[in-house]
């Protein structure tokens, strides 16, 4: 072996190749091993055995060893009959979306496994009996058809009346149809010249589907001959073929392998090299021809594919060259430093197109170092670019959560655009950016099939920096030009057809529109301040009786009590103002200040005693029940006798001073405590819990703030609830529990013990910037801010009633007052249902998001300004603007990336390759890399998209 010709010269090319090996290394051109194994299955099985690019690797090995079990399961059976079936099912099979059913499958044995009957996820709900069923007519129809065509046809020699040349000039018309069905789905015919059938100046939902109608129903005649029509005409086609009727090679075995199965993964394409193929046999029907004398047809769709998609790989890396060239000469911070290169790539353009070709051949991105006009060929790599898996990666933030509520509303509608062809031809490793407001979305197609295709979707920050909005501004006027602009001309011409991005459509999307408004002029408006305290206590009251209403407990004790009939009266141990405790100078001291009742003479003063009013006669005493009340001993007199029980403070250690040790071996006294019956047998249903009646505020001051209690108001809303079902009833007993007047001291004491711990010291007119504090849980100090703060439930209720009165506020002067008890009923209501009011930070601000609540209210200040801004996001079916960016521009720039950091390890954060740049998207493109290279916000899983 050592005399052999070849194996001297591959020894001779090794050894001058060994010794550029470290060059080649040091330029990023040489592949890591896992880089270099993970393209080379992709390639072998895209070209040689008729797959897609997988959107996991795991999946991507495992598709390649059945592939390519197929072929080599192919070249052994010995019926050509046997070898067209096995062919056919297996191509059908294979080419569909075999991760999603297994999937469905490991789900479903789950669940009878375990007898769970948990609600299905999404990618159960999206794969049914009926796709089933359509699966299974068309793998029938398929091998029919294959057989049939098989067995009976006869195969003459190439002619142009040749069943096969007839089945040929049936694939070139469907091939035009297609073609011209798909372009005039887009707003740019081969993106240079507008669509004149697609709608103009689109800015509503509404009006862009009433002008879609028409090509609503193009797109679904163009799925019925891409989906149906055309696989059968090209198995006709390939069936037919002489080559399946001798004794097959294994050239046979592979290439007609690849044909069978690239009709159903991939038939658009399959489709372009069948008819350039049949072009081929009528243009050259001689036999001595190379083409035809050494090559079967199987083979000759291989070749035909591999150049196919070079070509397009080669005139998009052209294309990208171009524009770097033209970025660097336009930018004129940089035209000094950069006209020398752009000169030499002139004057050395050969060489440069070498580069490109290299580069096009191995399908590696071709690299321009520091997006200058300096052109490398980087090293090979899969479709995905980056070694990490799909999804698993993102910076998250807060404004995270944005693009997870808009994911599925936008899957459903990149699924009708996919499956009409609005995003022109889909190939893996296709990028797409969709723009909304201040939204960026970044689109890549992973992997396609048939009637399928697997998407990953990335969310850009929403904190634009100067690079992120410069370039986002572009992009929204590349939009403009497209859709937002009417033109007298029928076709007008891409205005910014240089740029790597080109407009394709727009997507009806179910998000959150963003609105800011300025508040000056509503929230420091002094007559609106002034109406804010007494909006505020009826939004309390409204608040807590709602709380009440609505507890778990209240309803199946109404149900209960509706099912027995009356019930029998009901005591339970309840407080109210009138059974609070004053100290002699209580009357004289609290008037002028509350911080007096804290002298040495109030807190050692006389035994509290109870003050009787008119509730005496409803006075019962039950026994062996203690009843603590805050800021008094737990003593009370009943008839001649003092009885009582000290808590462990050391406030009332020093208070007790004076009473009679109790020793702690002896059993305590029974006490017997007065406690308050409710004249209506229901009130206990609407009874605020226990702890919230505990005493915190002088007499009175209480007695003073209780004035501002609006009884009519309390009254109109406990007569609108509908808590009680009998309607026969409800009524009577509504109006019973209007009239108690125990409940509704109740209600007062804790509404306006709120109502203090919101506004502090004085019941004044609150200032804005109290109104912010507040609004952002921060409560001025109070006598009762620890006992509002050590009940979260009622705090929350609390911070919530504020936050609805100010928004109440800025409604009332922006749409005007109401005018009357009901219309401001109607608006809480709408609060409560419609509306989150909050901060941007809380984190039910997120849930609401998620639950797609469909308004959304958040008050701030901005300081650069000066003024209040009030934030409104608003749940509605919006257009998202989606265009196509030229995908080996994103693989160049990422390749750039990788080199630049990893390589060169240049990580400066101002370094010029992730400046913003108008044509290149240089800042937006760096954005959507995965991390710790990029540092998109939002990432997500492969999604799987149904292309019906």
């Amino acid at each position: 072996m050592v005399n052999v010709p070849a194996l001297e010269q591959m020894n001779q090319i090794l050894h001058i190749l060994f010794i550029f090996l470290p060059f080649l290394w040091a330029l990023g051109t040489l592949p890591p091993p896992d880089a270099l194994f993970l393209w080379a299955m992709e390639q072998v099985l895209e070209f040689g055995l008729g797959g897609s690019s997988m959107s996991t690797h795991l999946w991507l090995l495992i598709m390649f060893t059945i592939s390519a079990g197929t072929a080599v399961t192919s070249y052994f059976i010995p019926s050509t009959v046997g070898v067209v079936l096995f062919m056919t099912g297996l191509g059908f099979l294979l080419s569909l979306n075999l991760s999603d059913m297994s999937l469905v499958f490991k789900h479903s044995v789950t669940r009878v496994g375990t007898k769970s009957k948990a609600s299905p996820s999404g990618s159960e709900k999206q794969f049914t009996w009926k796709e089933c069923l359509f699966y299974i007519i068309i793998l029938v129809l398929a091998l029919t058809e294959t057989s049939l065509l098989h067995h009976f046809a006869r195969f003459p020699q190439i002619s142009n009346n040749s069943p096969q040349a007839i089945v040929g000039y049936i694939l070139m018309i469907l091939l035009i149809i297609l073609w011209i069905l798909r372009e005039i789905q887009s707003v740019y015919i081969f993106g240079i010249v507008r669509n004149p059938l697609y709608p103009k100046d689109v800015q509503t939902v509404t009006l862009f589907l009433e002008k879609q109608t028409r090509l609503v129903k193009i797109g679904v005649v163009r799925r019925i001959l891409l989906n149906l029509v055309s696989p059968f005409a090209m198995i006709a086609f390939l069936s037919l073929d002489s080559s399946l009727q001798g004794l097959h090679s294994v050239s046979v075995s592979i290439g007609f392998t690849r044909a069978f199965r690239k009709v159903w993964q991939s038939t658009e394409n399959a489709l372009l090299e069948t008819v350039i193929v049949s072009v081929v046999h009528l243009l050259i029907s001689s036999t001595d021809v190379w083409w035809n004398r050494s090559l079967d047809t199987g083979i000759r769709l291989l070749l035909v594919g591999i150049m196919r998609d070079r070509l397009i790989q080669f005139i998009s890396k052209l294309q990208f060259a171009v524009t770097v060239l033209l970025a660097s000469w336009t930018e004129k911070k940089r035209r000094k430093s950069t006209t020398s290169l752009c000169i030499l790539n002139i004057v050395f353009f050969p060489f440069v197109l070498v580069f490109i070709v290299f580069s096009t051949l191995l399908s590696s991105p071709l690299l321009p170092l520091f997006t200058l006009p300096l052109f490398l060929v980087g090293f090979s790599r899969p479709i995905q670019i980056w070694p990490g898996a799909v999804g698993t990666t993102a910076c998250v933030c807060a404004d995270t959560v944005y693009y997870y509520q808009m994911i599925p509303s936008l899957t459903t509608a990149l699924q009708s655009a996919m499956a009409a062809g609005s995003l022109g031809l889909l190939l893996p490793g296709s990028h797409y950016l969709g723009r909304f407001q201040d939204r960026l979305i970044w689109i890549m197609i992973l992997e396609c099939g048939y009637t399928y295709c697997c998407i990953n979707i990335k969310g850009l920050e929403l904190q634009e920096t100067s690079c992120h909005t410069a370039e986002a501004q572009r992009v929204d006027e590349v939009f403009q030009s497209a859709f937002e602009q009417e033109s007298s001309r029928i076709c007008s011409i891409n205005e910014h057809f240089g740029n790597v991005l080109t407009p394709c459509t727009v997507l009806p999307v179910k998000l959150y529109s963003d609105a800011r408004n300025v508040l000056s002029g509503i929230i420091d408006s002094h007559d609106n301040l002034k109406e804010f305290n007494g909006d505020l206590i009826k939004v309390l009251v409204w608040i807590l009786v709602q709380y009440c209403s609505r507890r778990p407990n209240v309803q199946e004790v109404v149900h209960k009590m509706e099912n027995k009939g009356k019930a029998s009266p009901i005591i339970l141990p309840a407080l109210t103002a009138s059974l609070q405790t004053q100290s002699p100078e209580d009357t004289d001291s609290l008037n002028s200040e509350i911080l007096d009742d804290w002298s040495d003479d109030n807190i050692f003063g006389d035994e509290p005693t109870i003050k009787k009013g008119k509730e005496k006669d409803q006075l019962k005493v039950v026994p062996d029940i203690n009843l603590p009340i805050p800021g008094s001993l737990e003593a009370q007199e009943v008839g001649d006798h003092f009885l009582g029980t000290v808590p462990e403070s050391s406030l009332y250690k020093s208070v007790i001073l004076g009473y009679p040790v109790v020793d702690k071996g002896k059993p305590k006294d029974m006490a017997y405590i007065p406690l308050l019956e409710f004249s209506c047998s229901h009130s206990h249903l609407l009874s605020l819990p226990e702890e919230w009646t505990s005493n915190c505020l002088p007499n009175s001051k209480m007695r003073e703030m209780s004035s501002l209690f609006p009884e009519e108001w309390y009254q109109f809303v406990l007569r609108q609830l509908e808590c009680f079902h009998s309607e026969e009833n409800a009524s009577n007993v509504l109006e019973e529990i209007a009239k108690d007047k125990v409940l509704k001291d109740f209600y007062v004491h804790a509404v306006m013990t709120c109502y203090f711990s919101l506004f502090g010291v004085d019941n004044m007119v609150p200032s804005p910037g109290h109104l912010l504090r507040v609004y952002s849980g921060v409560l001025p100090w109070s006598l009762a801010l620890d006992w509002l703060t050590e009940k979260p439930e009622l705090f929350q209720l609390a911070l919530k009633a504020f936050r609805y009165t100010l928004k109440l506020m800025i409604d009332k002067a922006s749409l005007g007052s109401l005018e009357d008890f009901k219309e401001l009923t109607n608006c809480l209501e709408e609060y409560e249902t419609d509306w989150y009011i909050g901060l941007v930070s809380d984190e039910k601000w997120k849930e609401a998001v998620l639950q797609e609540k469909p308004y959304l209210f958040s008050l701030g200040y901005d300081p650069n300004m000066g003024v209040y801004t009030g934030r409104v996001l608003t749940l509605q079916e919006m257009l998202v603007q989606v265009g196509k960016l030229n995908a080996e521009a994103v693989r160049g720039q990422w390749a750039n990336l990788s080199w630049e950091l990893l390589y060169a390890t240049n990580d400066d954060e101002e370094r010029y390759s992730i400046q913003a740049h108008p044509l290149l998207l240089r800042n937006l493109t760096v954005q959507a890399a995965d991390p710790p290279l990029g540092y998109p916000i939002y990432s997500s899983k492969p999604l799987h998209i149904h292309l019906y």
